[in-house]
């Protein structure tokens, strides 16, 4: 039996005909950390919680920085494959098959941001707490019916003004869904780590319906 190349956490849900959702961790964090959130985000749907591969601060990321703490690009472009491949084959395993939604924080928003870029079919949506664009360059795939959602913090001593932003033109670029919930941008007066969970409700809480209720993609059977 091949061994999965991540930990995780995963949860049945109630209500399997909901889009399942994709639970991508900040740095130092683990699959558990967005569980409870998830679960008063949208109650009854299938929940994969993951563990990043790297061990950083008593807990885990999805990739490396540099010594300047930028981001590791050729790292990540290496990553992203491996855990698209873990997702879509977790997904299987459970009988999923509609395209998921991630969930992502920090470390976590950024590695789910590099999903949409280099594997565009495997998910169906995305909400981005505090992230930075992955890439320099972005690689050439579409995202048309998309829908993305970032949220920054206005105060947030780890990006820079705009970060958000800049990775949302990014996304619109590559053709994501152009309705008032993709690529929105929420700015709430926070620090990089002190998001409480209410504010990320508030935020998101307009958009993970549509979400939810637009039909989704169907994962397809195999991975390039």
């Amino acid at each position: 039996m091949i061994q999965p190349t991540h930990v995780h956490h995963f949860i049945t849900g109630t209500d399997p005909a909901k889009s399942p959702l994709v639970l991508l961790h900040g740095s130092g964090g683990n699959e558990h950390d967005l569980v409870a959130l998830a679960e008063e985000l949208a109650p009854g749907s299938p929940v994969l919680g993951v563990r990043g591969t790297i061990a950083i601060d008593g807990g885990f990321a999805f990739f490396h920085r540099l010594p300047d703490r930028s981001i590791d690009e050729a790292d990540i472009r290496g990553r992203t494959p491996v855990l698209a491949e873990f997702i879509q084959d977790t997904m299987a395993s459970h009988g999923l098959t509609k395209a998921p939604i991630a969930i992502g924080f920090s470390n976590g928003a950024i590695m789910a941001a590099a999903l949409l870029l280099i594997r565009p079919w495997l998910l169906a949506g995305a909400i981005l707490f505090r992230p930075l664009s992955p890439f320099s360059d972005a690689p050439p795939n579409r995202l048309d019916g998309v829908r993305v959602l970032i949220v920054d913090g206005e105060n947030d001593d780890r990006r820079s003004p705009g970060d958000g932003a800049r990775l949302a033109a990014r996304l619109r670029d590559a053709g994501i869904n152009g309705d008032p919930s993709s690529a929105a941008g929420r700015t709430f007066h926070h620090r990089h780590g002190s998001a409480d969970r209410r504010g990320m409700v508030v935020a998101t809480g307009l958009v993970i319906g549509p979400m939810l209720k637009h039909p989704s993609a169907m994962l397809p059977t195999g991975i390039e």
